[in-house]
């Protein structure tokens, strides 16, 4: 008894994937036992990529994946099933194993669920990258390594991946919430291995928008794949990083990876309520420099992290967390923010409707400053600038982090120098926020990610302009 809507197609209209009347009646059901609360969650994916390795095509995939989530709140006590099966029976189902989990008992009058639909509206796609014949995206990637390898001799190794999403939901609830949404992601990456008597050196460039495949209009693959080469055949004449304690140059675009793990997971309701953050209880407290304003914002743009609603039907919102250094607000899901009798702020995310949602971030970025990039490289007379960081570890209630730089460069006397090979940063997220000292004028949104949180990951997106960090721990190998 499923049935696509009529605008499944139109790329500026949310797609009913399942018939109103049979939403209803299954949250009727869900919540004819007394439930405070029910929730359907259905989900229409189509996913493609290709991957290159060693010049040769080692996959070309698609897949499509079609479910649905139900949830049932009764008091303190949530259940949740999911479900394959859209038909009447399927949904029938689940909605009343879910109630059996939430152990909603007792009988109580049926209550009728008349929704109302959100005029939520996603982003334009141009281009759907599922219209373009899969010999024009392996043609990309044998590009990218064509001119990768045309760098130098020194590149041994090149590896390219493209990849593209389309991700359909609907959510509704017995509030009376009638949502949709219909995101597209497309990305493009490339990594390149230099060998030298430094031994292997690597270098990377990965782009990725919320857009279809008009992000090719946007990046020049041939420029992708010569920055990824020219990074790691740089890297061969780089000098062993310093260790100890000096200032830090982060520059603008990835480094914003460093505040989405060490800051913007504290400041995530659920991690706040349990205790689990070094920000708990510090509303209105100053927790930064004055130069501080970061924000998390679902609405931004094209960004990896945009999205039209979140998981729960709930508007993605611009949320700003700390303001001039104080700390004004955390970000909220539903489900907590139900609890504490505030609106939800729209980071109501999960993985898939097999999972339940939780609070996690969209596009998170400190805001940019004033100040000249290279005035703030000109005040350091010795220390690190670190261009592009890569993964690292983070414990969310102290704020410890340990992240890697896969690009940094020597700060003597107010110039960058030497390229230095990997090392790694580190420090602790309050504290760094306390120790920013300026922020450039240049601010840039960094590569997409993928963010992991109790085994669930979401697109996510980190920006940074220049700023500089007073003292940070330095783990390289110099001597």
């Amino acid at each position: 008894m499923t049935q696509a809507g009529k605008n499944a197609d139109d790329p500026n209209k949310p797609a009913d994937l399942v018939d109103r009347e049979l939403v209803e009646h299954v949250l009727s059901a869900a919540t004819v036992r007394g439930a405070d609360f029910a929730e359907v969650f259905v989900e229409d994916v189509d996913r493609g990529s290709v991957n290159l390795d060693d010049g040769r095509i080692e996959s070309l995939s698609s897949g499509r994946d079609r479910g649905a989530g139900i949830r049932v709140v009764a008091g303190k006590s949530t259940g949740f099933a999911h479900t394959a099966d859209l038909s009447t029976r399927g949904l029938m189902a689940a909605a009343e194993a879910a109630a059996d989990a939430a152990k909603v008992s007792g009988d109580a009058e049926v209550r009728q669920i008349s929704l109302d639909r959100r005029s939520d509206v996603p982003g334009p796609v141009a281009v759907r990258p599922a219209d373009i014949e899969k010999s024009t995206k392996v043609e990309l990637l044998r590009r990218a390594d064509e001119i990768a390898r045309g760098r130098g001799d020194a590149i041994s190794q090149v590896a390219a991946r493209y990849g593209e999403s389309r991700r359909r939901i609907l959510v509704a609830n017995s509030d009376g919430v009638l949502s949709g949404d219909d995101q597209t992601r497309t990305m493009f990456s490339v990594s390149c291995v230099a060998s030298g008597d430094a031994g292997l050196q690597t270098g990377s460039e990965t782009v990725g928008l919320s857009i279809g495949w008009e992000l090719f209009d946007r990046y020049d693959v041939e420029q992708l794949a010569s920055n990824a080469a020219d990074r790691a055949l740089t890297k061969l004449a780089a000098r062993p990083a310093p260790s100890g304690t000096l200032p830090v140059v982060i520059g603008p675009g990835s480094g914003g990876v460093l505040f989405h793990e060490a800051c913007g997971h504290g400041l995530e309701a659920d991690l706040v309520r349990k205790g689990a953050s070094a920000f708990a209880g510090r509303l209105g407290d100053e927790v930064a420099s004055p130069l501080v304003t970061l924000i998390d914002d679902g609405t931004m743009g094209d960004e990896w992290g945009r999205y039209a609603i979140d998981d729960e039907g709930h508007p993605a919102g611009r949320n700003v967390l700390i303001e001039d250094g104080v700390l004004v607000d955390y970000l909220w899901d539903g489900l907590r923010a139900r609890e504490e009798g505030r609106n939800s702020t729209g980071n109501g995310r999960r993985q898939s409707y097999r999972h339940l949602p939780m609070v996690r971030m969209t596009n998170t970025y400190l805001a940019g400053g004033s100040t000249e990039p290279a005035d703030i490289i000109a005040s350091v007379d010795e220390g690190v600038y670190v261009a592009r960081l890569g993964g690292g570890q983070v414990n969310t209630a102290s704020g410890d982090f340990v992240f890697g730089m896969v690009e940094a460069y020597l700060i003597e006397n107010g110039q960058l120098t030497a390229p230095l090979r990997e090392g790694q940063l580190i420090g602790n997220g309050p504290k760094v926020l306390t120790q920013i000292e300026a922020v450039g004028n240049d601010f840039e949104m960094g590569p997409p990610g993928t963010c992991g949180k109790d085994g669930q990951g979401v697109p996510v997106g980190d920006g940074v302009p220049t700023l500089k960090v007073a003292e940070l721990t330095i783990g390289g190998t110099a001597s």
